[in-house]
């Protein structure tokens, strides 16, 4: 179901198949103290330049998953990545992450044109059902852009992390198809330009 790896084009964001040249902004991503707070990413040191290389190099490989790398349309500089994954192919669901690189890129709208982009490659062209994700409870800017583009809270994961000592909730949430297509802020519709 996620064989296909287009690349779908926004007004501020271009999602194109991570590759070897997207490394650099991941080996950024991975090593960014509030972003690995904010995706509750702990063993700082565990993943090494090598491995995020040799990570985007097998991400294509996959027909199960849709690993994205968010670039900025006018400069093409990476921004982040959003990711579909876990997928229950036999209930037409799967998984959503998204990271940005930090908070140089924050606010400036990319997160939520790649969500959307993404949201309506998964249901108006692979055909799912429910895409779901989780996101920790102090991260209040996210959840108002999920729930913005039409994501609902289903239930909270209690003291799911433990961060500097400290415990947090996780909080589930998912859009289904019906809701995205019904959804008052209409996503734009992704065009594919290429697709390995």
């Amino acid at each position: 179901m996620l064989s296909d790896k287009p690349t779908l084009n926004g007004e501020r964001v271009v999602l194109q198949p991570v590759a070897p040249e997207h490394v650099d902004g991941l080996w950024e991503l991975v090593r960014d103290p509030e972003t690995r707070r904010l995706t509750g990413s702990q063993g700082e040191g565990e993943f090494t330049y090598e491995a995020a290389a040799a990570w985007y190099a097998t991400r294509a490989a996959h027909d199960d998953r849709l690993d994205l790398a968010i670039c900025d349309a006018a400069s093409g500089a990476y921004v982040g990545e959003v990711v579909l994954n876990e997928l229950d192919a036999a209930n037409l669901a799967c998984n959503l992450r998204i990271a940005l690189v930090g908070s140089r890129v924050y606010g400036k709208g990319y997160g939520t044109e790649a969500l959307r982009l993404v949201l309506a490659h998964a249901f108006e062209t692979v055909g799912l059902h429910r895409v779901g994700l989780e996101v920790y409870a102090f991260n209040t800017r996210a959840l108002h852009v999920y729930e913005k583009i039409g994501f609902v809270r289903e239930g909270i994961r209690r003291d799911a992390l433990l961060w500097d000592g400290h415990w947090h909730d996780a909080i589930a949430m998912s859009v289904l198809a019906p809701d995205w297509h019904a959804h008052h802020d209409g996503p734009p519709r992704p065009y594919m330009t290429s697709s390995r």
